[in-house]
């Protein structure tokens, strides 16, 4: 009986040793608190008819087999956004006839006073003499007005 008594006290004291050996260790540094995520974007009414847009003058490159022309473009409004935004660009030969072009579409509205890189590449064809852009939107025309600088 004797033994079972020491057996048992000898059990106890190990666990209360292990467990005050484990309550005594230094404990891992909380996690920095994560940053909140953005809050979730509020719905904007998109302009109705048309819309005014600024844009910076377009820089046009060759690069091999292509002609890149990059401008940025704002949405000027304060209240509205601008839904369905699409942007061509048209190249004519000397005669006036369309040589080539390419299409740009920003899938997400454009929100108020949002600014945005337009990267434009065209195949590059000898006949080419002069481009022009077609602005448009979801729901209606767009008119863009050329601006030095954002």
């Amino acid at each position: 009986m004797r033994f079972k008594t020491f057996s048992l006290l000898a059990v106890a004291a190990a666990l209360l040793f292990a467990t005050g050996a484990l309550a005594g260790q230094a404990k891992p540094a909380a996690p920095a608190p994560a940053p909140q995520a953005a809050a979730p974007a509020k719905f904007v009414p998109p302009i109705r008819g048309e819309a005014q847009v600024s844009m910076t003058k377009p820089v046009t490159k060759r690069l091999k087999d292509e002609i890149v022309t990059t401008f940025k473009v704002k949405n000027p409004s304060t209240t509205n956004s601008i839904a369905g935004l699409k942007i061509s660009e048209f190249w004519y030969d000397t005669g006036g006839n369309p040589v080539s072009g390419d299409e740009f579409r920003y899938r997400k509205p454009l929100m108020p006073s949002e600014v945005i890189d337009v990267e434009l590449r065209s195949p590059v064809n000898p006949k080419m003499a002069s481009s022009q852009y077609k602005f448009e939107q979801a729901n209606g025309a767009v008119k863009p007005t050329v601006v030095p600088k954002f």
